[in-house]
Formats: C-alpha cells, structure tokens, sequence
C-alpha cells in the first residue's frame, strides 16, 4: 500500500518541449533546435550531426533564448562549418553493399555472406557479415550494435582485472549506450557506464577512458589528487584525451549513421 501511495504521489517527469526557430546566417537561413529543458540551469547552444540545438531552462523566456541565438552567430556558423568538413570516419555502411566497418581505429573492407544467423566475423581480410536471405536493414543495425557492444565487453574484461588492485572496489556494473557528449560516467551507486562509440576508436583512447573513470572511484573529481592517480596507472592519457578531443565529433557522428542507417 505504501509503495502504491509513493507511486501516486510521485511527481510527474518533466516536460521536454521541443520547436524550431529559422536563423539567418551570411550564407545561408537554417533551422535550430529549441529545446525547453526543465533540468537545463543555463542557456546553452550546440553542434552535431544533426544539425544545430539551442537547450533553455524552464524560466528562460523566448526572447532571451533569440538574444542568445544572435550574439552566438558567428560561433555557431564557424562550429557547422568545422562539422561538415569533418564529416564521417567512412560512408554509411548499407546493406548487401561494398564498404567498410569502422572498429578500434581502424576501418575493415566488409564483406557479405548470406547464413542462417546473422552475426559479424573478424578477419585478416576485414569483416564478415553474414545475415539470412530476408534480413532487413533494422536486422543489420540491431547486430551492429550487438556486435560493438560485445567488442566493447570483452576489451573491459581484458583490462579491467590490471587496474582493480589499489582500488576501493570494482565497478558495480557496466554499461554500454550512445552519449552525446560524454566518453564515460560512474554513478553513485558504482555504476560504470561507457560510450559505445569507444568501439570505434583506437584501443588506447578506449583504454584511457576505462582508467578515467575507474579513478573516480579514489577521486570523485577532477582535483589535481585525481589527475595524479589516472597519471599513475595511464601515464599516456593526455595524448589519448588529445585524439579524442580531435576525433570524438566523428567517431560519435559515424556511430550514429551505423545504428541508424539509411
């Protein structure tokens, strides 16, 4: 009865509204994303593959939110220029078609087999796609992702055991999903979560994430103490953050075309 009343008297989850405003820039008009966010504490404008976001809190007024779009112009022009001339590791992967599958910093020629199973094999030739006669493009995109993430699984298990000793404990969980912005978190709760498009990026910058996060388990901050610790266990981990400020618009923007296809 309790948990009846608890689930009664919760508050309800907040309202993400979400419109588009038309902005003018020298060359062109586009459209940017206006995202009303009741979690959001500041104004905030961003860049991706998908074009641009502008995310406002709850008590921000529409005018301010222009204001802001205005004064950004120039900065938003030059970050969807910079966007675009990075553009993706490789084309989109389509099905029953010759290309490349990106995977730790590499990019293997695929080619394609028709099974009973669908599944993805590794070789000295590139990769293997072997899928049914009928298997659709939803049927590719799901064992893309199934195979990134068991890719992924296997490199922690491979590494994690090196870095537990001088650690308070090991990580409660794992988990793999797409993040915008973020390589890594670890949670209260030691929850360890990491960026499936770590899969896509060389070993050791995926390497130097794990070791990160596993510090924040010492250090729950960014403090010089922490620092000191990834240092001793990752003492390359400046050239790897390095590559991924460099890379990680693509690798993110790649690994989201290869989920979601055509």
């Amino acid at each position: 009865m309790a948990n009846l009343f608890r689930r009664l008297t919760a508050p309800a989850a907040p309202v993400i509204q979400r419109d588009t405003v038309r902005l003018r820039l020298d060359d062109a008009e586009i459209d940017v994303l206006r995202v009303r966010d009741p979690r959001a504490r500041r104004l905030k404008l961003s860049v991706d593959e998908r074009g641009a976001r502008l995310t406002l809190p709850l008590r921000a007024s529409l005018a301010s939110g222009e204001r802001f779009l205005q004064a950004n112009r120039q900065w938003l022009q030059q970050q969807l220029a910079r966007f675009d001339g990075e553009g993706l590791l490789a084309a989109p992967l389509a099905l029953r078609e010759p290309g490349v599958l990106p995977l730790r910093g590499a990019l293997l020629p695929v080619r394609w087999q028709e099974g009973r199973f669908t599944r993805i094999e590794v070789d000295a030739e590139g990769a293997c796609i072997q899928l049914p006669a009928r298997a659709g493009d939803a049927s590719l995109r799901r064992m893309l992702r199934e195979f990134y993430e068991a890719r992924m699984r296997a490199d922690v298990g491979r590494w994690l055991p090196a870095y537990l000793p001088g650690l308070p404990r090991a990580p409660a969980r794992l988990r793999l999903k797409v993040m915008s912005s973020q390589w890594g978190s670890l949670a209260p709760d030691g929850s360890l979560a990491l960026d499936l498009a770590l899969a896509l990026a060389r070993p050791a910058a995926f390497e130097y994430v794990l070791v990160h996060e596993l510090c924040h388990l010492l250090q729950a901050n960014h403090s010089p103490a922490f620092w000191a610790e990834v240092e001793a266990r990752f003492p390359q981990w400046r050239h790897e953050r390095d590559y991924l400020r460099e890379e990680g618009r693509r690798l993110k923007a790649t690994l989201r075309q290869l989920l979601r296809g055509a």
